[in-house]
């Protein structure tokens, strides 16, 4: 059969019925260990931490998904990304995107930082800035593209090709576009992350991570790290997400439809500063991300004329459709404020440096009806004034 298109693949890729009675879902193999016939002699699984038929099935697909070749599902996007991190040694040197996920932002600066490796956050709005920093000890370059919460775009494509130049790993926190949207290694990424709690599980009922990549020396190198530290996810999670997978196709059609008309609505509003969605023309990188992406995603984040704290935290208030809430990606919409949610640990200085103001306000448009979406957010610009 030839190459499945991607709406096929979120259904068939990498997936099969179950060996045992022909389940079409992968049952829950809710077990921590396996019986062997003799010392060593098994059927594929002997330990759950180091494998699990629900978690084999979900790795899988995912790999499928990102045109890879080996995928790893692990606890969250954080133990994801402490996985990657493991693979450098003290004195190694990263650079990454500057407006980055507040979590990632405090594992790089708060722990790693700590054991000898050495980060340079740099303005990657123009790819190249980054040739300024790498030096012969530079062994990762980690991008997020869309970036949160600012959404900038990134262009993957000239990254992978100073990489390479370089001999770098690059790795790409794919989060927000979703492989839909997006597919980095076919841009050239040596690794693709995911917050898998996030649009892959699409309905905010599980939290996990994961990791796609095509070389097998690299993919190695992480099954080692994964069995070695343990930050697995569980079979329960493992089949939400398996589930999630199925619908992820119709889902990000339907954000990103809400999404457009969220942000042209912003884009006109008087009490509205400035508003960052990829698909604005207005956009600095619109035309990369016409390039490098199928759309513009669900994800749309503002500012409030007059950057005044208390009228984003008010609005924030009088939300009744967007529930004021940590994380993204589900199916329900979702507001929040980054400065003091999601990147409150980013040091003020810096998060204004990144364009995360006090008056901005993140959005994850949901698959609701837009116009009752638009109504929320009129009746709860009204409340304020700016």
């Amino acid at each position: 059969m030839k190459r499945m298109k991607f709406n096929t693949k979120t259904i068939h890729g990498g997936q099969e019925p179950d060996a045992a009675y022909g389940s079409v879902m992968p049952p829950i193999y809710q077990t921590s260990t396996f019986a062997q016939s003799s010392p060593g002699v098994h059927k594929g699984f002997e330990y759950a931490r180091s494998g699990n038929p629900t978690r084999h099935a979900l790795e899988k697909a995912l790999a499928s998904l990102e045109n890879g070749t080996f995928g790893l599902a692990f606890g969250s996007g954080l133990a994801a990304i402490d996985a990657v991190l493991k693979l450098l040694k003290p004195g190694d040197e990263v650079i990454s995107t500057r407006d980055l996920y507040g979590g990632t932002y405090r594992l790089f600066t708060k722990i790693f930082e700590d054991f000898g490796i050495v980060f340079h956050l740099v303005d990657m709005i123009e790819a190249s800035n980054i040739e300024a920093f790498i030096t012969p000890k530079t062994r990762l370059i980690w991008v997020e593209t869309p970036t949160n919460p600012t959404l900038n775009i990134i262009d993957l494509a000239l990254i992978a090709t100073l990489a390479k130049q370089h001999k770098i790993l690059f790795a790409v926190d794919n989060t927000f576009a979703t492989p839909y949207l997006q597919q980095p290694l076919d841009l050239g990424a040596d690794l693709v992350m995911h917050s898998a709690t996030k649009y892959l599980g699409g309905h905010s009922d599980l939290v996990m991570g994961a990791l796609v990549v095509k070389d097998e020396a690299l993919a190695k190198r992480l099954y080692f790290i994964q069995n070695a530290s343990g930050a697995i996810c569980g079979p329960q999670d493992a089949f939400l997400a398996l589930r999630g997978l199925k619908t992820l196709h119709v889902r990000m059609q339907r954000h990103c439809e809400n999404a457009k008309a969220v942000a042209e609505y912003l884009n006109q509003h008087p009490k509205i500063d400035k508003v960052y969605w990829p698909g604005l023309e207005s956009h600095a990188n619109h035309e990369i991300a016409k390039r490098q992406m199928k759309d513009f995603g669900g994800m749309v984040s503002f500012t409030l004329k007059g950057n005044n704290y208390e009228a984003a935290i008010k609005m924030l208030e009088q939300l009744k459709i967007f529930t004021l809430a940590e994380s993204l990606g589900g199916v329900e919409s979702l507001a929040g404020h980054p400065a003091s949610m999601t990147h409150a640990s980013i040091p003020k200085a810096e998060r204004e440096r990144a364009g995360i103001v006090d008056a901005m306000i993140r959005l994850s448009v949901g698959i609701e009806d837009e116009t009752d979406l638009i109504a929320d957010l009129e009746q709860a610009l009204h409340s304020i004034a700016v």
